[in-house]
């Protein structure tokens, strides 16, 4: 059996919409490790239990959401991007699933925001095209090991599996501030990225960093792999906006002022003059 191979740009799937202007494609990936695809009928069920999350996971997953609707907003593209939706592609075993942190659907289901659950067999239901887990302290290794078998079962085109804390298992050389996973031919999963980043992706045509913030470590987009064009929010873009348009009326009104002084000093000169 010959060896699998990462898909090539040219095999992808066709966009829709604008596209973001970015830097030269990267090279070819290199294949670190494979996923395979090992049913497990136990621990892959999908409960319907909400799973508390911290605060630092709750944020950063809010995060990469807003991150994606602002390249989705820019790009033209027609999507859907949530959080923890249930995500079910074996008809006749309805309880084995996932729910990723974040998710990507292009198209979006028929039902928009009214989907419950994304039920891979129903029409107009199809795979995310990207997902992304945040490595959760509790359970590192279920987004370390289970994870990429889980996606590449249901589908998904790449997975972002982000441990900001490196709180993930020593397996394999971790654990990792960064990896992104990307769908084989032949159905499995390649990890193309281990480590710190950046990490070119091929669903946002952008880069992904690990970057320290305030409240440790947090994540950004950029069209430039020094990341000095990082992409906004859409909360960022109007907050920028705002600033923007506050500072030309500032100096719209500072010119008018100065402007309204020469005609004074010039009146003036001409009062003398008579």
């Amino acid at each position: 059996m010959p060896a699998p191979t990462l898909p090539t740009p040219s095999s992808a799937r066709p966009a829709s919409g604008a596209v973001l202007p970015s830097a030269p494609m990267p090279p070819a990936p290199r294949m670190i490790r494979r996923s395979e695809v090992v049913p497990d009928p136990v621990r892959w069920v999908l409960t319907e239990e909400t799973v508390p999350e911290s605060r630092p996971h709750d944020l950063l997953s809010e995060r990469i959401r807003c991150l994606l609707l602002g390249w989705a907003a820019r790009a033209g593209r027609i999507v859907q991007i949530g959080r923890n939706l249930a995500i079910r592609w074996d008809r006749q075993h309805p309880q084995l699933g996932v729910d990723p942190d974040v998710y990507l659907v292009e198209p979006p289901p028929p039902e928009g925001d009214a989907v419950r659950s994304l039920l891979l067999w129903k029409d107009g239901h199809v795979a995310p095209r990207l997902a992304v887990e945040i490595v959760s302290a509790q359970h590192p290794t279920k987004d370390y090991v289970i994870a990429p078998q889980k996606y590449a079962a249901c589908g998904i085109e790449e997975l972002w599996v982000l441990d900001p804390f490196l709180e993930g298992p020593r397996a394999h050389g971790g654990p990792f501030r960064i990896q992104l996973w990307r769908r084989l031919a032949d159905v499995s999963l390649a990890q193309v990225h281990a480590g710190e980043g950046p990490a070119w992706s091929e669903i946002v045509q952008g880069w992904l960093h690990a970057v320290r913030s305030p409240a440790g470590w947090s994540f950004d987009l950029s069209t430039d792999e020094a990341g000095a064009e990082r992409w906004s929010t859409p909360e960022e873009a109007e907050r920028a906006a705002k600033e923007a348009a506050q500072r030309d009326a500032e100096a719209e009104r500072a010119a008018r002022d100065v402007a309204e002084q020469r005609i004074r000093e010039l009146e003036a000169l001409l009062a003398r003059a008579r």
